[in-house]
């Protein structure tokens, strides 16, 4: 929760930085586009957008093992009244469909901001930034098994794995600064489907995401090992020399040039990621908002502070990936393994939500929060305390640049079990949040072996109604 409180000297001075931040990246986006004009230009150079857009940068928040939307974000009171009742339901496969019994929600929801959106007791942080948030209570996809439906979240398709959205955006956008990556993922645990989730699959090279662990060293081997600047400076020209003139010979390998566009990245990372990632010029206020306590280095909570000060910095998109393939958001036994995972991530959000918005930086970020699937109405069987997934209904949420907040789209039967008001596809969550960055996602293409590949495959709709 964002806690207003009399403003000090320190929070003066911290409230300075964003202005001045802005001058630097205005700097540096001077030479990105200076660069792109000469000879080929910088791989990652800014490119115009299909039409304006107020997302400049988007912040992908991944849940992972598929949260219970009827626990958290589409409250069912009929759900909870029918207890017990056993319905026809089915399992992760055709031959498990039997009879179960019904399970009401044991959290308490209530109506947030002035808005009045229903939030459930899991998330009480969140709920004060109701007025911030858009709730898609109408998620499908396609494929009910956690490798899958994550591939298909990140890249689109359940099946083969393609370029993730991250990649897509760094493609058809380029990046704000040449000394980051234009798409970071701080993942302290692999997800499922691995770095698959990032990757750029056929795209160029350059455009995959870079996983940094959260921890005292996020970045490996980032110090130079040459101490002395005119030394420093001596190796850089002659490494660039000798990578300029092996390029000169093979232009048409498009993999030598992501390699080189990875060593410039690298060595701007050297200059850059020591600051990034030094939080003690944050007040005492903001890491108390977030969570953040002395030494802390790896906590989600450090995670979303962290991606602020990149979003800040320039990169284009920041990854965060909650909990990995193990002990995460997939209840089977107990639905009261819900609580510790999002007491992990409530506090959090909501003041990363809060920070961006304070800073002004709200109004150029798209937040997304999501997982890969829902979970079942029913009981999971056995102790009846738990649920199965569910990939016919489920809620994710938008928030930030050119988003309606406080508000709901699509919505639920009864129980939660189908969708009765404007279905959402994952293509359909996708071409929103592309459209948001200014990108049409029929013409975001890339083509590879013959055909125009796209992120949205061939469907997708912009939800039209969220925004702003």
């Amino acid at each position: 929760m964002w806690i207003s409180s009399a403003l000090t000297r320190r929070d003066f001075l911290s409230r300075c930085l964003p202005a001045n931040l802005a001058a630097a990246a205005g700097a540096r986006l001077s030479r990105l586009r200076f660069a792109a004009a000469m000879g080929g230009g910088h791989a990652l150079a800014p490119k115009p957008s299909h039409h304006p857009a107020k997302a400049k940068r988007l912040v992908f928040v991944f849940l992972t093992g598929g949260f219970s939307h009827v626990d958290t974000f589409d409250p069912k009171p009929a759900l909870a009244a029918s207890h017990g009742k056993p319905i026809p339901a089915f399992g992760l496969r055709p031959d498990e469909a039997r009879s179960l019994p019904l399970l009401g929600s044991k959290f308490e929801f209530q109506a947030c901001g002035k808005s009045g959106l229903a939030i459930s007791e899991l998330f009480p942080c969140l709920g004060a930034m109701a007025d911030e948030l858009c709730v898609i209570r109408s998620m499908h996809t396609d494929i009910v098994e956690h490798f899958q439906a994550t591939l298909a979240m990140h890249t689109g398709s359940a099946t083969v794995p393609l370029p993730s959205l991250g990649a897509w955006l760094s493609y058809g956008l380029g990046t704000l600064n040449a000394n980051l990556p234009a798409y970071v993922v701080l993942a302290e645990h692999l997800p499922y489907a691995g770095a698959q989730v990032w990757d750029s699959s056929f795209l160029p090279g350059e455009h995959q995401g870079v996983r940094l662990l959260p921890g005292p060293r996020p970045v490996a081997d980032l110090e130079a090992p040459a101490r002395l600047v005119s030394l420093r400076q001596m190796e850089e020209v002659l490494l660039r020399d000798v990578d300029s003139a092996h390029f000169e010979r093979r232009r048409s390998d498009s993999r030598l040039r992501a390699r080189m566009t990875s060593f410039e990245t690298a060595r701007g990372m050297m200059r850059e990621v020591p600051g990034v990632f030094d939080m003690s010029g944050e007040s005492g206020r903001t890491l108390g908002a977030y969570g953040v306590v002395p030494g802390d280095n790896k906590s989600f909570a450090w995670q979303c502070l962290a991606a602020r000060r990149l979003v800040e910095r320039g990169v284009r998109v920041v990854e965060l990936i909650d909990t990995g393939s193990h002990d995460n958001w997939d209840s089977h036994g107990d639905m009261e393994t819900h609580r510790p995972k999002a007491l992990r991530v409530d506090k959090a959000l909501a003041a990363l939500l809060g920070d961006l918005k304070e800073r002004g930086l709200l109004e150029e970020t798209l937040v997304a929060i999501c997982t890969e699937f829902g979970r079942t109405p029913w009981s999971d069987g056995g102790n009846g305390k738990g649920r199965n997934h569910y990939a016919k209904a489920f809620s994710c949420l938008l928030s930030g640049a050119g988003v309606k907040g406080g508000m709901t789209h699509g919505a639920t039967d009864e129980y939660g079990a189908n969708i009765v008001l404007d279905p959402c596809h994952v293509h359909d969550y996708h071409a929103t949040i592309l459209h948001l960055m200014g990108l049409d996602h029929e013409r975001l293409t890339y083509r590879y072996g013959g055909r125009d590949f796209r992120l949205t495959d061939v469907a997708g709709r912009v939800l039209n109604p969220i925004l702003a």
